[in-house]
Parts: C-alpha cells; structure tokens; sequence
C-alpha cells in the first residue's frame, strides 16, 4: 500500500522557517518524481516545489524561490522542503504528492500537514 505522511508543521512567526518531511512507503521511491502543494485557507491548491527522482533537478514556484528548498533522501525514502522567510502567506496545509504522468499530475497524496505563520 502505498503511503505518504507528511510531517514537521507547526506555528511559526514571519520571517521563522520550518523543515517538512514526508516520509513514503509501499513502493520504489527512487522511481518517482515529487512534489509539494499546499492549501490556503479558503482557496484552491496550489503548487510549491517539485523534484526529480534522483534529486538533480528542483523547480519552484516564483514566490518560493530563494525561500524554499526542496530535497530528497532516496536512501531514507523521505522527501524534505526546507521554508525560510515565511509570510503569513504561506499558512496553508502542505501535501507532498507523487507525480504520476505528466507534470502536475499526482496519482497519491499524503493527508497533510498545517503550517500557520503568525505573529
């Protein structure tokens, strides 16, 4: 069975970082690309940041780049996404999603995890 669990939300103040994980079972996780997508309260998802299967190549969406890292552990069969500098913007659930087929195309999501930035 094929699973994704997202971990490492939390409150956090702007400007603060947080690192979340999301640890994968069930299959070949050096076979995938990644993502992450996040929701906004009351808003439709949006895309934050993929990753190839080996790691070499990482694509961001323009409000993230140069706030946001996205990484792998293929060894560890976790994904990683580093976010620094956070506006109160960014509070929104972050799923990681396996790609499946063309870009923006996910077969499995993990259920979620709540980053809420606030002073």
């Amino acid at each position: 069975e094929v699973q994704l669990v997202e971990s490492g939300g939390g409150l956090v103040q702007p400007g603060g970082s947080l690192r979340l994980s999301c640890a994968a079972s069930g299959f070949t996780f050096d076979d995938y690309a990644m993502s992450w997508v996040r929701q906004a309260p009351g808003k439709g998802l949006e895309w934050v940041s993929a990753i190839s299967w080996n790691g070499g190549s990482t694509y961001y969406a323009e409000d993230m780049k140069g706030r946001f890292t996205i990484s792998r552990d293929n060894a560890k069969n976790t994904l990683y996404l580093q976010t620094n500098s956070l506006k109160s913007e960014d509070t929104a659930v972050y799923y990681c999603a396996r790609r499946f087929g063309p870009p923006g195309t996910y077969d499995y999501w993990g259920q979620g995890t709540q980053v809420t930035v606030s002073s």
